[in-house]
């Protein structure tokens, strides 16, 4: 473990602010999964959500601050009684538990969306601050909009938080408006003109709308002292996404001779992780993303591969292993024995409860490879992605397909609803569109197709494909997925999957809080 005084805080919003992803919504148990894996990941605090957004957030706040023992559970409020008080309720079974209440600063803000004066402004924050030392004593204050506000103003609104007991200052670039020499320099400023800047950690919270939050949460460190960023698995988040976990712990650690700062997340776990936020939401991880990409450690070139085979630092900065890959892939296939299905398992860093569940997905790994000649790592994730998600009362039998140039596709679909076995027929325009309209010829759900997304999880024409189709009802969104070496197999459990979720009552209608946007 690192030391306070050395050490950089890794804050992630996965939950919270990654959900704000226009189609990201995610599930009491989803949330709940990935509250579990970004524990075992090290993360210091978890933002688990916004109480106040809806009674659906509010549980699934409850229900991870119950579970979580290591990580610091923390939700987001406005600064506002309702809110703070609210947050605090949510969190109040967590050890170690944070409330992180925030208000706009700009002068846009202020006089457009808050129709507030500063002192109004100022005076709603300090209120909010008393009201959450009733619930917890580590409280966090964002300045929303803070790269726009005015800096005299952040001074005094600042010192003023601090002085009623905020323990956390964060200073986020809200757009992603900021440049990294400027937004150190900002913070820099802060840091030097707030008379009590020294009982406070500073946190930044960038957006990557210009493609530089992790630039400019790392230059808040370096230049503006900062020692917590605030981040996400993937880079998930509202618009172009948040400052990227995985990037920043990286560079932390690869870079330490530059940044001088320990980080206590388990490297190994970043593969993991990423793949199982990509799974839960549906979101496609690009082959070139740093870090956890397909690509990020595969070599092309001639030249890349000579280099590498006669010494890897010679186009690697970090090792694959560090991060969850593995530098040499291992191929497996339907001749694989147990023992090396296990240790695969074991080197990909998949947490297991027992030999049990082992040995569950290892009778699916069979099935899997005698359908498909080579196993790769995807393959053996997905095993136990497919593992971990509920029960399913609307699940995938069967599927048949007549399509043939110059004729109209027909499907037929076998599926179970609820204990009852259906069957559905159609023509479409297309293989993938007539198994959708056999399925709704029987569900009639009158759901809107968004979305229909196609990722190959491993490479090769025998991969299996993964599918996302996002469904709309009634102003519900939410995300299908399924995977299968048949791509139309595959779709047809995804729109399934997809109205499994719908079937369920959720209060949450959308990921977005339409009240006012957040830090």
């Amino acid at each position: 473990m690192t030391t306070a005084r050395d050490k950089l805080f890794i804050f992630d919003t996965t939950l919270r602010d990654g959900e704000q992803s226009p189609g990201a919504s995610m599930s009491p148990q989803d949330k709940l999964r990935i509250a579990k894996q970004l524990e075992f990941l090290g993360v210091d605090v978890i933002e688990a959500g916004f109480a106040a957004a809806s009674p659906g957030d509010f549980e699934s706040i409850c229900a991870i601050s119950k579970v979580i023992r290591n990580s610091t559970v923390c939700s987001l409020a406005r600064a506002n009684p309702s809110d703070v008080r609210k947050a605090g309720e949510a969190i109040a079974a967590a050890p170690r538990r944070r409330i992180h209440t925030f208000i706009a600063t700009s002068p846009l803000h202020m006089e457009k969306k808050l129709n507030m004066t500063p002192e109004q402004v100022i005076s709603r924050a300090v209120e909010a601050i008393r009201i959450a030392k009733e619930y917890t004593d580590d409280i966090e204050f964002s300045c929303e909009d803070a790269s726009r506000s005015q800096p005299e103003f952040l001074y005094r609104i600042i010192e003023a938080a601090i002085r009623e007991g905020a323990t956390t200052i964060n200073i986020p670039d809200t757009v992603g408006y900021a440049v990294p020499s400027e937004f150190g320099a900002f913070v820099r400023d802060l840091r030097e003109h707030v008379y009590n800047a020294d009982q406070a950690v500073w946190s930044v919270h960038c957006h990557n709308d210009l493609g530089l939050a992790v630039a400019n949460s790392l230059s808040g460190v370096t230049h503006g002292g900062a020692r917590q960023i605030e981040c996400s698995i993937n880079g998930l988040g509202e618009r172009a996404g948040n400052c990227a976990l995985e990037e920043v712990v990286m560079a932390v650690k690869t870079r330490n001779d530059f940044f001088k700062l320990g980080v206590d997340i388990n490297t190994r776990q970043l593969v993991p992780t990423s793949k199982l936020v990509s799974s839960v939401t549906g979101f496609p991880i690009q082959p070139n993303k740093a870090v956890v990409g397909s690509n990020a450690f595969s070599h092309a070139s001639g030249i890349h591969q000579d280099g590498v085979i006669k010494h890897r630092e010679t186009y690697e900065i970090m090792t694959a292993e560090d991060v969850g890959w593995t530098s040499n892939r291992m191929v497996l296939g339907k001749l694989s024995g147990r023992s090396a299905f296990r240790q695969r398992v074991r080197e990909l860093g998949i947490p297991t409860k027992s030999e049990a569940e082992i040995d569950d997905a290892f009778a699916r790994f069979k099935d899997l490879a005698d359908r498909k000649v080579q196993i790769f790592d995807e393959d053996i994730q997905s095993l136990f992605d497919a593992k971990n998600i509920q029960p399913q009362e609307i699940s995938f039998v069967s599927l048949k397909q007549e399509s043939q140039t110059g004729k109209t596709p027909v499907a037929e679909v076998t599926y179970m609803d609820h204990g009852e076995q259906r069957v559905g027929r159609a023509e479409g325009n297309g293989p993938v569109d007539a198994t959708f309209q056999a399925i709704e010829s029987c569900a009639k759900s009158g759901a809107e197709l968004l979305l229909f997304s196609i990722n190959a999880l491993t490479k090769g024409a025998e991969a299996q494909g993964e599918v996302t189709v996002r469904l709309s009802v009634g102003g519900r969104v939410v995300n299908g997925n399924g995977s299968d070496p048949d791509v139309l197999a595959a779709s047809a459990k995804a729109y399934l999957d997809a109205l499994n979720k719908l079937a369920k009552v959720e209060e949450r209608k959308n990921p977005q809080f339409d009240h006012e946007p957040t830090p």
